[in-house]
């Protein structure tokens, strides 16, 4: 947990700048290469020879990548540092983009997604790790819902920038392109690496043992279980919002691709002064476990709301539709971790994280698939969207009238 002697107010946020600056760039450049393939989906797509909509399948083996990359990262940490696995982790979306982009063929693409995943697995635990030694008390939420941020401005990027290099150098080298961005941010997280790689401990086994005791601890702990179940079903909605967006605004709303990664940015954007306004909140004015409960409130109405979503809708309402959707689908990390945190055992933030991550990741895994079988059984996007909405709705009324 972070040191109670920590300083507070401005002070405190001065010593906040490296850590935050640090830890944001790891996890937008990460979200980046992640989120770029549903806006590129609608080229790819139709050039590797599947439709669009099975982007889904490409996203399930991006994240059971990241579980993977999770459940690891407790011992890699332990043995060589926040920053170095974060390097490290930067590097594989490289080496993943760059799979996908070099052939046509279907599993070499799944192993280029597996790669990328396996890099953004580890992003959370290792900058959790720094957070939590570097944030007062009083701004543990907002502090990591500032470095979340970091997810939605990756897919705004996304959504603003590949639809542009798309048409200047085509799918695949905009897939390169984006990866030798991570590298570049490896690079220049170099220099704080003796501020935070630190009393490190190489004897730290990575074993497969060692893999599942993150597990262990989070099903071992009823508070730890409850934010596990949660941000499996929270996973889910977030993942489907951000991966069928741009495919639900080309295929049923019948936008240019440019314009539909507008839409996708707009809802990114929104979920950025979300999770810091969450984080403010939950710090100051409600606890952490209600805020939840009312942003899966607010996604589940937004998720059910798509079946009244229409192409007759004017520009604006859609635009206001996808800010609501987004602050809450994918506003509610920050305030997560910060719980999971707070619940951690004293010097095991990253494994705790780690081990609540992995049912993020596998809520991640299994929702696109399920939504892609939900649309070839004839079912409409919203259709699908609002099914999804129902759990989500379900487990944030959990939460309130159990915290209140």
């Amino acid at each position: 947990m972070a040191d109670p002697a920590a300083p507070e107010g401005g002070e405190g946020w001065r010593t906040l700048v490296v850590p935050l600056a640090v830890t944001l760039l790891a996890q937008t450049l990460v979200a980046l290469a992640v989120y770029s393939a549903p806006v590129m989906a609608p080229v790819a797509g139709p050039d590797l020879g599947v439709p669009p909509a099975w982007i889904g399948y490409y996203i399930a083996v991006v994240y059971l990548g990241s579980m993977t990359g999770s459940v690891l990262s407790g011992g890699l940490v332990a043995r060589h540092g926040p920053i170095r696995v974060s390097q490290g982790a930067l590097v594989l979306c490289l080496a993943g983009l760059a799979c996908s982009a070099a052939s046509s063929s279907l599993a070499v693409v799944a192993l280029g997604a597996f790669l990328v995943g396996l890099g953004y697995g580890p992003i959370t635990p290792a900058s959790s790790q720094i957070l939590v030694r570097a944030a007062p008390p009083s701004m543990i939420s907002v502090t990591f819902s500032i470095k979340q941020t970091g997810v939605p401005v990756g897919g705004a990027l996304a959504g603003a920038l590949v639809p542009a290099l798309i048409l200047f150098a085509g799918w695949r080298w905009a897939a390169v392109a984006i990866g030798v961005a991570c590298v570049a941010g490896a690079l220049a997280m170099q220099p704080t690496r003796h501020r935070y790689d630190t009393g490190l401990s190489a004897g730290v086994p990575v074993s497969l043992r060692a893999v599942f005791a993150p597990i262990g601890m989070v099903l071992r702990d009823p508070g730890l279980t409850e934010m596990a179940v949660v941000s499996f079903i929270f996973g889910g909605v977030q993942i489907t919002l951000v991966a069928y967006l741009v495919t639900f605004m080309t295929g049923s709303f019948a936008m240019s691709l440019v314009l539909a990664g507008i839409v996708m940015s707009v809802s990114q954007v929104a979920s950025v002064v979300g999770r810091i306004l969450w984080g403010v909140v939950a710090d100051r004015y409600f606890t952490r476990r209600g805020m939840l409960g009312v942003l899966g409130a607010g996604m589940g109405l937004c998720a059910v709301a798509t079946l009244m979503a229409s192409p007759g809708w004017p520009l604006p309402l859609l635009f206001l539709y996808v800010t609501a959707f987004g602050t809450t689908a994918v506003g509610w990390n920050g305030v997560f971790l910060a719980e999971v945190a707070r619940l951690a055992p004293p010097g095991q933030t990253s494994q705790a994280t780690g081990g609540c991550m992995f049912f993020t990741f596998l809520g991640v895994v299994v929702s696109p698939p399920l939504f892609s079988q939900a649309l070839s059984f004839g079912g409409s996007y919203a259709g699908a969207y609002a099914l999804f909405g129902v759990p989500a709705l379900l487990a944030g009324a959990w939460l309130l009238l159990r915290h209140r």
